[in-house]
């Protein structure tokens, strides 16, 4: 069979022919009386086995090796080309990310472009410094919020992390949704920068989000979403307080908060109620009933005013002693 002959029937171009043929990949067993190169039924069947092996991404080289090599080992190649195709789907997967917020940012020109570009680069950056100017800057240069979500739950440096957040802030409810995905992250850190995002969100969203996130499997989620309802007013939120008061960590946050929403009378006696049943339960350990004393201390009413002078005779000389102290502080007050 003539090369044309061959071209139009395997769909490789007589060029490329002639290119294998340089290379030592094909050479047609015979010629015509003319002189023309004539391939036989084997030759045939070798060009498509390079346009298979082409097809999984081998290079010319590595076709060569792979049907000439006795020694060749096809399982270590395929491993390369393994990596190889993920690195590349990675490249391009990040490629398309970017152009996207590009696009979302609905550049009205060249420089527009440019300054997202630019922006985009920076929020990425190894330099914690250039992070932050990138993320102070997202107010005046326009940056798809999701650019900035992900850079928010990717940060790990306070001062960068705070100047997302409150950049996140300035960009209204769209982050809410992409936070709350970052809420389900199997990465402790990832969910724990995703509630503190939300907690400076002003947006209805985030709050729904948040009451949500009081029933969350991570305890360190459900204390910074409780410790943001707090400081809006939310009452939903007390008996996660108390159950960070319990555990320690961020207790003297939880009751600064719970001292704020006892400023309504119905909520004051919710939260000594709450904090006297956790007081009295045989399980509440020595150092978490002597913070529950001390939250006591700012809820006003008649029933943490009795629980502290009945905690002045607790056996626990610490919790007595506390509570004494602050019932001063009480009577001085009125």
């Amino acid at each position: 069979m003539l090369i044309g002959d061959v071209a139009r029937r395997s769909g490789v171009s007589a060029r490329m022919l002639r290119h294998y043929e340089s290379l030592g990949l094909v050479r047609p067993t015979g010629r015509t009386h003319s002189g023309y190169r004539e391939y036989s039924g084997e030759d045939i069947r070798r060009i498509f086995h390079i346009e298979s092996l082409r097809s999984l991404g081998l290079s010319l080289r590595d076709v060569g090796r792979a049907l000439d090599d006795p020694g060749f080992v096809p399982a270590e190649l395929v491993d390369d080309l393994i990596r190889r195709t993920r690195d590349r789907i990675a490249a391009e997967t990040e490629l398309l990310t970017r152009l996207r917020r590009i696009g979302a940012a609905e550049p009205a020109g060249w420089e527009d472009v440019l300054q997202t570009v630019a922006l985009l680069q920076a929020l990425g950056s190894t330099d914690a410094w250039a992070r932050q100017r990138a993320a102070l800057s997202a107010d005046e240069v326009p940056v798809p919020v999701e650019a900035l979500v992900e850079a928010a739950l990717n940060e790990s440096d306070p001062n960068v992390a705070g100047a997302l957040r409150w950049s996140l802030a300035r960009s209204g409810e769209d982050g809410a949704a992409l936070l709350a995905e970052g809420l389900g992250s199997p990465v402790g850190e990832v969910r724990r920068r995703a509630v503190q995002c939300l907690a400076e969100l002003p947006a209805r969203a985030a709050t729904e989000l948040l009451r949500g996130a009081l029933t969350h499997p991570d305890p360190v989620v459900r204390g910074y979403a409780a410790l943001a309802l707090g400081a809006r007013g939310d009452a939903d939120a007390v008996p996660t307080l108390i159950d960070v008061i319990v555990g320690g960590g961020n207790d003297t946050d939880a009751a600064d908060a719970l001292g704020t929403l006892a400023r309504d009378p119905v909520s004051a006696q919710r939260i000594a109620t709450g904090l006297v049943d956790r007081l009295a339960r045989a399980t509440t350990g020595p150092s978490a009933r002597r913070r529950l004393t001390q939250a006591l201390a700012d809820i006003p009413g008649t029933t943490a005013a009795r629980a502290l002078a009945d905690l002045c005779h607790d056996a626990d000389r610490a919790v007595a002693l506390t509570a004494t102290y602050l019932l001063g502080l009480r009577d001085a007050r009125e």
